[in-house]
Parts: structure tokens; sequence; C-alpha cells
């Protein structure tokens, strides 16, 4: 097993905030054509495992536009 030097490892990456917070750091690192890509590829891994789950989000948004249109009249 190979000797790890323990003051070379960043332990604020080894809680939850931490990790979160060096996931969004990488993520805005990325140019936005790479952004743009992942989130397509997110959907389309969505839409594979949960077949119809984007029209179940149409419905939600209409449900949501009809709700808001009549509480502002």
């Amino acid at each position: 097993m190979p000797e790890t030097n323990t003051d070379q490892i960043d332990w604020s990456l080894t809680t939850w905030e931490g990790a979160r917070r060096e996931q969004l750091r990488r993520w805005a690192a990325l140019p936005l054509e790479r952004i743009v890509l992942a989130l397509e590829e997110m959907q389309e891994l969505t839409e594979w495992l949960h077949p119809g789950a984007g029209e179940v989000d149409a419905q939600s948004k209409q449900r949501a536009d009809r709700s808001r249109d009549t509480a502002g009249e």
C-alpha cells in the first residue's frame, strides 16, 4: 500500500459541504459549450431512466401557469 502524506490531503473536501463546494467550483470552470452539452446529456438520461418524466413536468408547468393566471384575476 503506498504511503500517503496527510499534509497534502485537503480535508475540507471530505465533508458534504466541502464536496459540494468542489463540485460547484469544477462546474463553474467548464466552458459554456460543455455545460450545455452536459445538461442535454443529463436530460436524455433522465428521459431514458424515467420514460414520461418530461410529460409530467410539462403537466406540472401547465398547472402552475393556470394557477398563476387565476391568482392574478
